[in-house]
């Protein structure tokens, strides 16, 4: 392997996690993780290390796991000593003052908070729940305001002396692995970390052992089945099983040979069958190897399915026949000729892997030196070593039915659950596996013989020669065909030289557009043709050749990357079932009632409807997730998608990138194909690939909603500022601006205000018109939005007067930052590829933008960046808030208690027709005398009606 390094990068883990968690103060490791970050004796300024970094190109994160904390951190070289000195002191003399201790226990609720809603943390709660009393696992890991603020407070337990007591106990030396990566040399390296880690304290302690505590789950609680009433409105099955430990047996990875053949989607496989019942939409078995699913004192196994609605009124039968695959793999014992096609498959992905970025690449390094010898520090974790039948059998005579553990969500489960689990507040009900199936599990049931091991694999790949070039090197990609009814572009690797390549293509058809009926067939066309070929490519995606299928806002995206040798067989496969597409109309009806699902999801979450509203008020003829939602509701069918897809495959323009260890021959016949195979005629004129845009009233509009999920606390306010149509000048000083606003919005908004755990400026280009934007994530449950709108103008003054005040040299700096991320190398092929389809798909072609940016930052001055920023803050700048308002006492305070009656009711009992609340309508709220100037929207559509448009607009100069 050869790497490329950009950045320099460092990573710490500690092998302490929420396991160790005191009994009184759940949560408190995950609280430390965030202390240790606001400042050190050394360094007590409490956002110092993060101010450092932005400075300097870098960035930095934790993470909190049931017995590991890891931190990491990356920065430009020329600053490595430096950030490594400040970022050690958090292990040598972490500061940790009263107020801070009370101020970022906010920011943990809000996580907590954040959590609430997503179902996979309410399912881990839930089953942690079920471990024996006094087992780490039924701990509650994230804490929140509760049990370290209120609780310790009633019963005089000091949180802040027991924060310092539990760092004194753990975050020890002895208990730390640390990797730096980076371009200096290794004596220098070496010379840094001894110089600066020595003062880290070693207490001599032995380190925290959990390893005593087999079996957590062995209990009569957990052989039953559990009904769940799921937030995102989806049925989903997840069957588990908790196996003594299986981190030592790394060298055979017993659980993923398991998982690789209770996952495949081949034939003959569970998917496969459930896919043919039209049960089941998608599979995923085995072992996250997370802290929740694999430590020293059980490994889980677990088949997830998400269910149709057939799927889910059959679901016995579902798990009947994943009981018969396992029986079926275990009565053929594990298979050698099996095991070495994975084996051969990782082999060649370990031997041609493209760099991770450093800060990941070293995150998982530290890591893995907790867990495996020296010699397998970089590879541990990723080959299969040796084949050992015994091992892999051990786990897999295991998997019965006796010892499952069932997990049924549903929205149909909805009023029939009692039970309230007590932190997230997920309702449940428990119930024994009925005695038919008992009965039947129990005994010899019959073999399934629609369900076998998979074939031989045709697609791995077995050439790994480097292509000699067949045109001029060039340093971005030319143009080597370009008629009516396509163009593509290519550039041959001459950087990575390794035996893989991207193929990327947009197909355009403007009609899509026409109407939110055609973007829901688009999506069922989208869905169903990935459907179509789960099965005869999955071996292709198993031999790490990767291809998405993606409906874009003007036609449909393919995109495969791997080993270029068996791309082509791939790409022919895909634009073969794209020719002879059909569907039967048990498979359209399914896709249909997962679609309904998915436009729901996305409703209810407060960052997806506000993205939506504030799009939907930007671009001209965006049509609308809840537009897409009631068009679903209509009586469709499959001739109207045969229709719409007869109609997309007949007039086309086509459109790609192949970038990697191809010829430009050989890349011309990926567009021949295209034309061959789909015979398609050229669209009258080239069809758009952007939106139009509005242009904002000089004045400041306010769009505030209810969030459409009533059990959700959590708001989301953006405040967007639009420039209007600029060019790359422009775009490059918002950029730096952005980039100076990043620091202080984080101390102010988050570490001072406490406002919330996500808080954030973005620089927005929405199809081509500028801007920017500061968002916070909040709760209702402690701060109504329109609150948050005030803060964040209080903000936005102070930023303003730091940068007036702004010093010559911190200008500088951060001019100098930017550069140098403009200048960094890329780690992969994969970036390159990013930024040149970037320029392909919005028809750009500026495929040297990086450099006319960093020519741009060499000559900006201070004073054109202030007064950049000071034209978006007159009375008369074009101002757009968009607030998506949760549920909680801080909003009833502002709009009195008939806020929750103003809400779509989630669950209509006299209604069968549909699980789903109504999410058909948006519910614009008042707002509150704070806000009383701002104009406020009420009918998208009637506002933006009035208002001008501005013409295509593309960022070429």
């Amino acid at each position: 392997m050869s790497y490329i390094i950009s950045q320099s990068a460092a990573a710490l883990c500690i092998s302490v996690g929420s396991f160790s968690d005191p009994a009184d103060l759940p949560g408190l490791a995950h609280f430390l993780e965030h202390m240790v970050f606001m400042g050190s004796e050394k360094y007590p300024a409490e956002n110092g290390f993060d101010a450092f970094l932005k400075k300097h190109g870098g960035s930095d994160n934790a993470s909190t796991d049931c017995e590991r904390t890891i931190f990491k951190f990356d920065v430009q070289r020329k600053y490595l000593r430096e950030a490594l000195d400040r970022w050690a002191q958090f292990f040598i003399g972490p500061l940790m003052i009263p107020d801070a201790v009370d101020r970022e226990v906010e920011a943990v609720d809000s996580e907590y908070q954040m959590a609430q809603p997503l179902d996979s943390n309410r399912k881990e709660m839930l089953f942690g729940g079920l471990a024996k009393a006094g087992h780490p696992m039924s701990k509650f890991f994230w804490g929140n305001a509760q049990t370290l603020k209120n609780e310790p407070r009633e019963k005089n337990i000091d949180t802040y002396e027991r924060l310092r007591e539990f760092w004194r106990r753990y975050y020890s030396a002895h208990y730390m692995t640390l990797a730096v990566q980076s371009k200096e040399t290794l004596d220098n390296l070496e010379e840094w970390v001894r110089e600066i880690c020595i003062k880290i304290p070693n207490n001599g302690q032995p380190r925290a052992d959990f390893s005593d505590l087999q079996d957590p789950f062995d209990t009569p609680d957990f052989n039953k089945l559990y009904r769940v009433v799921p937030v995102r409105k989806i049925h989903a099955l997840t069957i588990s099983w908790a196996l003594p430990p299986q981190g030592k047996h790394y060298r055979v990875k017993p659980l993923h040979y398991i998982s690789w053949l209770i996952g495949h989607e081949g034939a003959g496989c569970v998917l496969s069958l459930l896919r043919k019942k039209c049960w089941a939409l998608a599979l995923f078995g085995g072992n996250s190897e997370s802290g929740f699913d694999q430590n020293t004192t059980y490994s889980i196994f677990s088949v997830s399915i998400t269910l149709s609605d057939e799927g889910f009124q059959n679901f016995f039968q579902v798990i009947h026949i994943v009981f018969q695959y396992l029986k079926m793999l275990q009565s053929v014992g594990p298979q050698q000729r099996i095991y070495e096609e994975i084996q051969k498959i990782e082999a060649n992905e370990f031997h041609y892997q493209e760099q991770m970025e450093p800060i990941e690449f070293v995150a998982n390094i530290c890591e893995n030196m907790q867990l495996f010898p020296k010699e397998d520090f970089l590879r541990g974790d990723q080959l299969m070593f040796e084949y050992n039948p015994e091992v892999i059998s051990a786990p897999l005579t295991l998997l019965t039915p006796a010892t499952a553990n069932i997990l049924l969500l549903s929205p149909e489960h909805d009023g029939h659950c009692p039970l309230n689990e007590k932190w997230f507040g997920t309702q449940y009900s428990v119930e024994d596996i009925p005695e038919e199936y008992r009965d039947l599990w129990a005994g010899d049931f019959p073999l399934n013989p629609d369900l076998h091991l998979p074939a031989e694999n045709r697609f791995i790949a077995t050439d790994f020669t480097l292509k000699t070039s067949d045109c001029p090197d060039t340093d971005f990609p030319v143009k080597i065909i370009d008629n009516e009814r396509g163009r593509l572009w290519f550039r041959k690797d001459n950087k990575f030289k390794i035996p893989k390549a991207y193929a990327r293509f947009q197909l355009l058809a403007p009609f899509i557009q026409e109407s939110s009926k055609n973007l829901v067939l688009f999506d069922l066309f989208v869905n169903i043709l990935a459907h179509n070929l789960a099965e005869p490519a999955y071996d292709a995606d198993v031999a790490q050749l990767e291809y998405m299928l993606f409906p874009g806002d003007h036609g449909l995206f393919i995109r495969l990357k791997g080993f270029n040798h068996k791309l082509p067989l791939l790409l022919n496969l895909i634009v073969d079932h794209l020719a002879n597409f059909s569907t039967a109309p048990n498979v359209f009806s399914m896709y249909i009632e997962q679609l309904k699902k998915t436009y729901y999801i996305i409703l209810i979450k407060p960052d997806r409807l506000g993205r939506d509203v504030r799009l939907q008020i930007l671009e001209h003829h965006r049509w609308s997730v809840m537009q897409k939602y009631e068009a679903i509701m209509a009586d469709l069918g499959v001739t109207d998608l045969m229709d719409f897809v007869n109609r997309f495959k007949a007039e086309l323009f086509v459109e790609g990138l192949i970038q990697g260890n191809f010829t430009s021959a050989e890349s011309k016949e990926f567009l021949q194909y295209f034309i061959e195979k789909l015979q398609y005629n050229a669209p009258p004129a080239e069809p758009p690939v952007l939106f139009r845009v509005m242009e904002l009233p000089q004045t400041h509009h306010l769009c505030k909603v209810q969030s459409l999920n009533k059990a959700d606390t959590n708001s989301e306010v953006t405040v967007y500022y639009q420039t209007g149509l600029k060019n790359l000048r422009e775009h490059t000083l918002m950029e730096l601006l952005v980039m100076h606003m990043e620091e202080p919005c984080f101390d102010f908004l988050r570490t001072k205000e406490t406002l919330g755990y996500q808080v954030y400026p973005s620089c927005r280009n929405t199809s081509g018109v500028l801007g920017f934007s500061v968002t916070v994530e909040t709760q209702a449950t402690k701060f109504s939005t329109d609150f948050v709108e005030g803060k964040i103008e209080a903000f936005l003054v102070s930023f303003g007067e730091k940068m007036v005040n702004l010093s010559d040299e911190a200008f500088q700096t951060q001019v100098t930052a930017l550069i140098k991320l403009k200048e960094c190398e890329d780690t992969q092929l994969g970036e390159e590829v990013d930024r040149n389809w970037f320029e392909v798909v919005t028809q750009q072609y500026v495929f040297d933008r990086l450099n006319k940016e960093i020519e741009v930052l060499k000559n900006v001055t201070k004073d054109e960046l202030v007064s950049f920023f000071m034209e978006h803050r007159h009375a008369s700048s074009r101002k757009l808030s968009i607030h998506v308002v949760g549920f909680g006492e801080k909003e009833k305070e502002t709009h009195g208690d008939d806020q929750s009656s103003s809400s779509p009711e989630s669950q209509d009992t006299g209604r069968k027709t549909s699980s789903y609340g109504d999410v058909s309508e948006l519910i614009f709220l008042p707002a509150s005398p704070v806000l009383a100037k701002a104009s406020r929207i009420t009918d998208i559509r009637a506002f933006t009606s009035s208002l001008n448009l501005h013409p295509y607009h593309k960022i070429l100069q």
